[in-house]
């Protein structure tokens, strides 16, 4: 018997130990992936700083960082190429979108996880969740079609000219519109985490339920909504498809108009991608590494806010 239980032991030790080591093979494949998807951002973006890039010349990098113009000369004799104004449109027109879709997430997600009966809340729940599956194309489609209409009416009915509806707005709407789902999804994880017992502590000491719900739900949830924005700030930031078909293509120049055109990082990359090789094809490599630092940069300042934040107790 007690040989019996020592093979039996053996089996459940060789069992854990082959679990273990699986489980941490695919930990590291899964991690390995960030490493070698930077590395290939990282030889091919740094190759036009480094090279004459085929007689073209070499591409500086302070101007690029810094500069206000993306222009390519059609004979490519000359080029010129900078994103500076790029980065900050960027985070501007996320920076909108947040501010519409942040507000309008938390209360979708509140609405459900608190407030509606149960049937509409999972019908509810199911609509968002069909949102946030829906390809990113569509959500372009739908603002070339539909959007980019509404605010061209928009601007004639001000006597401003749209350019037929690219703009910032445009973007704006078709950003926010993507990133609701995810902000509502995490945020209402959150909410429905809270302690049942602070919400009728807060109800017992003579607070209504919508008082309760919004100085003690939304309170006590506010890191993992704060991570719900950080979520959707990177969902935006990374989107390409839709707003290339509603930004306008500017190509140079910054402007905050609403209604003018614009341009993102991401849009750049992607409308450019028509080579398989050369300095317009390496380059868009350039503005992806740089993208990849406005990412890690934005979600540090984010994360750090979030635990400032988290600090804050319930008074």
């Amino acid at each position: 018997m007690s040989r019996i239980n020592t093979t039996l032991r053996s089996k459940k030790i060789l069992i854990d130990q082959f679990a273990h080591q699986g489980l941490k093979t695919l930990a590291l494949l899964s991690a390995s992936f960030i490493f070698l998807i930077g590395s290939v951002i990282l030889v091919k973006g740094l190759t036009p700083f480094l090279t004459d890039n085929d007689g073209l010349g070499r591409v500086g990098l302070i101007p690029f960082i810094t500069g206000n113009v993306w222009l390519i000369d059609p004979t490519f004799q000359s080029s010129l190429y900078s994103v500076g104004f790029l980065i900050i449109t960027t985070l501007y027109i996320v920076f909108l979108s947040l501010l519409i879709s942040f507000p309008v997430g938390v209360l979708t997600a509140l609405f459900i996880a608190k407030i509606a009966p149960k049937k509409l809340a999972e019908c509810f729940r199911s609509v968002v969740e069909i949102l946030a599956s829906i390809p990113s194309i569509i959500y372009g489609l739908f603002g070339a079609g539909f959007i980019l209409k509404i605010v061209y009416q928009m601007s004639q009915l001000v006597g401003v000219q749209s350019k037929g509806g690219n703009s910032v707005l445009s973007t704006v709407i078709i950003l926010a519109l993507m990133t609701i789902p995810t902000i509502t999804t995490v945020s209402e994880v959150a909410i429905r985490s809270v302690d049942q017992r602070l919400i009728e502590g807060s109800l017992a000491l003579g607070a209504s339920f919508t008082q309760t719900n919004f100085k003690v739900v939304l309170t006590a949830a506010k890191s993992g909504i704060f991570t719900a924005a950080i979520l959707g700030v990177g969902r935006a930031l990374g989107e390409a498809t839709a707003v290339s078909l509603v930004a306008g293509g500017r190509r140079s120049g910054l402007s905050f108009d609403l209604l003018d055109t614009t341009a993102t990082l991401t849009t750049t990359m992607l409308e450019g991608m028509k080579e398989s090789q050369g300095l317009d094809y390496n380059i868009r490599f350039s503005v992806g590494m740089v993208l990849l630092v406005v990412i890690l940069i934005t979600n540090f300042l984010l994360n750090l806010i979030k635990r400032k934040v988290g600090k804050i107790h319930v008074k």
